[in-house]
């Protein structure tokens, strides 16, 4: 499923979970037929089972996610042959302010396959949440958003973050710690053992834009970071940065960003902004 969706479509949110379960469906088991006023997610991980949703029936099996919204009325039955586990979370979805219920674009149902980086989600959850420990309220909340973001990720921008060179996300997480130092693709090519010419090829083909590329995207978003604090002068994020020329750094800053550098910089009236903008 592709989609133009992006970011700052999606509002803040805050899961509040109701109920979770590891379910090992046995022949006997059931869901008998009730309206549900939250949300529910259930992953299948083995076997299959037959659900019904507002008169309609579907059958989920291994590899499916159930994403069911509140408002809807259910009902499930096993398949005896061919007994269901699955994971189910029910949930309350909320923006931030607590005022609007929460719509996720998930379809009904979708199949993503079995997937071990959601399957740990899920097992963290699941431990989680039967151990209680104090303040595991937090934890169970963080580790939903967490699957709620893969589900994002793969079903509704359609990518795979798991997914990729490992020799290039080696060279990715250099990056994101050493960017305000000088880094050649020469350097970068020897510490994964490649050539220069087939590095350069291969970075670009696992993110879509050429080694020096990505630096400098890097680099200036880390500038626009520091800046929305309204902690640093435009000189000094520029080099903090890694650039000595702050003409150049104004150039390039622009042409990725649209906008100059010291539009980013809160105005100081006194009032403690998040990002550059007002709380």
């Amino acid at each position: 499923m592709s989609s133009s969706i992006i970011d700052d479509d999606i509002p803040e949110f805050v899961p509040k979970i109701d109920y979770f379960v590891h379910r090992k469906c046995s022949p006997a088991w059931r869901i008998g037929e009730n309206y549900l006023p939250f949300w529910d997610i259930t992953y299948v991980t083995k076997g299959r089972a037959l659900y019904e949703i507002d008169g309609k029936k579907y059958i989920l099996e291994a590899g499916d996610i159930l994403c069911l919204p509140p408002g809807h009325i259910r009902k499930a039955s096993p398949d005896i042959k061919n007994l269901m586990h699955c994971f189910a979370a029910i949930f309350a979805l909320r923006t931030t302010d607590g005022t609007t219920t929460m719509r996720l674009p998930f379809p009904l149902i979708n199949h993503i396959g079995i997937r071990k980086d959601l399957i740990h989600f899920f097992n963290e959850l699941s431990s989680c949440w039967l151990d209680r420990q104090h303040g595991y309220t937090i934890k169970v909340r963080g580790l939903l958003t967490l699957i709620l973001h893969k589900l994002f990720e793969l079903i509704v921008y359609n990518i795979d973050s798991t997914a990729g060179d490992y020799r290039i996300k080696k060279v990715i997480r250099y990056i994101s710690v050493h960017y305000p130092e000088q880094i050649a693709v020469k350097k970068m090519a020897a510490m994964t053992g490649l050539n220069s010419m087939y590095f350069g090829q291969l970075f670009k083909r696992e993110t879509g834009m050429t080694m020096n590329q990505y630096l400098i995207r890097t680099r200036i978003r880390n500038a626009e970071n520091m800046l929305r604090s309204g902690e640093y002068k435009v000189m000094e994020a520029a080099e903090n940065c890694g650039y000595c020329d702050v003409y150049y750094f104004y150039k390039q800053f622009k042409a990725l960003l649209g906008f100059a550098p010291s539009q980013c910089i809160p105005k100081n009236d006194g009032i403690f902004t998040l990002g550059g903008r007002r709380t």
